[in-house]
């Protein structure tokens, strides 16, 4: 196995501090390849290579989630448009399953002073 220099965690966060949602590419199995990892889920390849999305997609799944503490917010998993599915929160979204189908556009919210930016998905207006 080649030697990697930083985590991909550490790569992956440089990008989203760059206002970037980057992801890997698996070229053994021809796909995407979702959350940052250091050899390739779907064979154990490495390395991996690093590519940035559009940050589109369109959302799966949805919920409303009511935490003990503090406002609703919704949580889905999203079919990023390069070819992987990821969660994350959608602002703008009410958690109905007639969000199903929508599509949402990446942003980042800052996250503390020692965190990375965090991915937020907006909706995409209906047309």
């Amino acid at each position: 196995m080649t030697r990697i220099e930083q985590s991909p965690r550490a790569v992956w966060e440089a990008h989203a501090r760059d206002g970037r949602l980057a992801y890997q590419w698996s070229p053994d199995a021809g796909r995407a390849v979702w959350q940052p990892r250091v050899v390739c889920p779907f064979g154990g390849a490495a390395p991996l290579e690093w590519r940035v999305s559009a940050g589109r997609g369109v959302i799966h799944a949805i919920t409303l989630t009511h935490p003990a503490k503090g406002e609703p917010y919704t949580v889905a998993l999203i079919d990023i448009d390069e070819g992987y599915r990821m969660m994350s929160k959608v602002e703008g979204a009410s958690g109905d399953a007639s969000e199903i189908g929508r599509r949402v556009q990446v942003r980042f919210v800052d996250g503390d002073a020692e965190e990375a930016p965090v991915p937020v998905f907006d909706l995409e207006p209906l047309r």
